[in-house]
């Protein structure tokens, strides 16, 4: 009867602001990864310069700070692994305990019998579990990158070289593209506490974090440093 109540709860409303923060994460994802020509995002501006770190890489001696490098995009890859871990841990732990996060319900003044709060948190979990999984493989990844740039010859004249390089440049990109997307499911699963609020919160929360996302990389300072010729 508990979970029929639940789902009793979710209403019209809800039913749209979930369509609008599904649609708004997959749209904002797509536009980044697909900019237009004459526009490109910061994540695409970055795979330009991963390539010429590999063309730098080709050239350096030694490599130590190349390898300090993949180790430091290791590191953040497992950070964000972690916390992602840590924090789906204590959402199911909301999930378990309806009565606490009814309690948090009646603290915002929400009716907890119109509101389906376990499945609103579900909302969030889904987003963690997403980033958990980019991170994961973000890691991984990477850890292929720095075997593929340790398979490069030391002698920049040796046929491998170049070609190998540039394996090890594809493979830093595709890393980073999972961890950008991780990264933006951290952004929607926090934008997704707001549903907490009711319907219309999450609408406006999902449009101001696909706002945010957007401005961050197509409009913020760094870009335009990133676009500065030398």
């Amino acid at each position: 009867m508990e979970h029929m109540l639940l789902f009793a709860g979710f209403g019209a409303l809800d039913q749209i602001a979930l369509a609008v923060v599904l649609l708004s994460w997959f749209s904002i994802g797509w536009f980044i990864e697909h900019p237009p020509a004459g526009r490109p995002s910061v994540s695409l501006l970055m795979q330009a310069y991963r390539r010429e770190w590999m063309q730098q890489f080709l050239t350096r001696q030694p490599r130590i700070f190349d390898a300090s490098m993949i180790d430091s995009l290791r590191q953040s890859t497992a950070f964000f692994a972690s916390a992602s871990m840590i924090a789906i841990g204590g959402a199911i732990a909301m999930i378990g305990n309806p009565a606490a996060v009814r309690g948090v319900a009646a603290d915002l003044t929400l009716s907890t019998e119109s509101l389906a709060i376990e499945l609103r948190v579900l909302l969030v979990v889904g987003f963690l579990a997403n980033a958990l999984l980019k991170f994961i493989w973000s890691h991984r990844l990477f850890g292929y990158c720095s075997i593929m740039m340790a398979a490069v010859p030391n002698d920049p004249a040796d046929p491998m070289a170049a070609p190998r390089a540039a394996q090890a440049a594809e493979l830093n990109i595709t890393a980073a593209k999972s961890f950008n997307r991780g990264l933006r499911s951290i952004y929607f699963a926090l934008g997704s506490l707001a549903w907490l609020l009711g319907g219309y919160a999450l609408i406006a929360a999902s449009l101001l974090t696909a706002a945010v996302l957007f401005r961050r990389e197509f409009a913020s300072t760094s870009r335009q440093i990133m676009l500065q010729s030398a």
